[in-house]
C-alpha cells in the first residue's frame, strides 16, 4: 500500500478501513451503546472509571466563571462536574459528534438539574467551532481513541484553548508487563461475553477492546500533543497504565 493510500485509511479496532468508513461505524457503536454508556465504562473498567475522572478533574485547574470545554462529552458525566468547578458564573461547552449520545447526556444533565450554564453542541472533534483562545481547559475522557485522525482533533483542541490553559486527555492506555496478560483476557474474552449478556451486544464491546489496543501508547500520545502544537506534555499512569492521564499546556 502506498503512502496516498495509508492516509485515506484509519483503524477501527483490529480492521483497517476508510477515514469514512471508520466515522459511520463508530457512530453505529455509539448509536447501539448509548444508552447503556455507563454502564459499558464500569464494564470496561470494573468500575473504577469514575476514580480515574475524579482524578482528572482534580487537575483542571479550573476557578469560578472559567470556561470549560469537555469533547466527547457522552452521558454528561464530566460537564456536570466541571460545572462544579466554574460555578453559575462560568461556563461549560459540552460536545460530541454522535446525536444519540448527546440526547441521553442532555437528559441526564436535564433530569439532575444541572443544564445551567452547560452548552450542549453537536460536532466533531476534529473540527471545533469556536474561535481561537476560548477555553481555559478542554477535557477529553475515553473519547480520542474513537476520532477519525487523532492528530486533527489534538490540533483542533489546541486551537480553541487559550495561552496558559490546559488539555487533559483520559484514556486507556497500555498496562505494565505484570498486568498486561490479565488485562488481554479480560479485554478480548470477558468483556465482549458481558456485553453481549448485558446489552445484547457482543460486537460493540469487541470493538472497544480492539480500540484500546491500537491506540498510541503512553509516549506516542505523549509525542502527538507536542506535535499537535503544545508547548509541554506530561502523563500520569493510573492503575498501573491500564489507563492514562496526559496534559498538555499551551503558555
Amino acid at each position: 500500500m502506498n503512502k496516498k493510500e495509508n492516509n485515506k485509511t484509519t483503524s477501527f479496532g483490529f480492521k483497517t478501513v476508510s477515514k469514512e468508513e471508520k466515522t459511520e461505524k463508530v457512530k453505529e457503536v455509539f448509536d447501539s451503546v448509548a444508552t447503556n454508556y455507563d454502564l459499558m465504562n464500569d464494564l470496561m473498567s470494573m468500575g473504577i472509571h469514575r476514580l480515574w475522572k475524579r482524578f482528572m478533574l482534580s487537575q483542571t485547574g479550573l476557578k469560578m466563571g472559567m470556561k470549560a470545554l469537555d469533547v466527547a462529552g457522552g452521558t454528561g458525566d464530566i460537564a456536570a462536574l466541571l460545572r462544579e468547578q466554574v460555578g453559575e458564573s462560568g461556563l461549560v461547552v459540552m460536545t460530541d459528534i454522535n446525536p444519540s449520545m448527546l440526547k441521553e447526556g442532555r437528559s441526564r444533565l436535564l433530569d439532575r438539574g444541572k443544564l445551567k450554564n452547560i452548552q450542549v453542541i453537536q460536532c466533531d472533534a476534529e473540527q471545533l467551532p469556536f474561535d481561537e483562545d476560548q477555553f481555559d481547559c478542554v477535557t477529553i475522557a475515553f473519547g480520542l481513541r474513537n476520532v477519525t485522525v487523532k492528530e486533527n482533533a489534538l490540533k483542533s483542541m489546541f486551537r480553541v484553548l487559550k495561552p496558559g490553559g490546559k488539555l487533559l486527555i483520559l484514556e486507556f492506555s497500555k498496562p505494565n508487563e505484570m498486568l498486561s496478560p490479565v488485562y488481554d483476557i479480560y479485554s478480548f474474552n470477558i468483556l465482549p461475553t458481558l456485553g453481549e449478556w448485558v446489552a445484547n451486544d457482543r460486537e460493540s464491546y469487541q470493538y472497544l477492546a480492539e480500540s484500546i489496543r491500537v491506540h498510541p501508547d503512553q509516549e506516542k500520545l505523549e509525542q502527538m500533543i507536542l506535535s499537535a502544537g503544545f508547548d509541554r506534555s506530561e502523563y500520569r499512569n493510573l492503575t498501573g497504565g491500564i489507563v492514562a492521564l496526559h496534559i498538555g499546556y499551551k503558555d
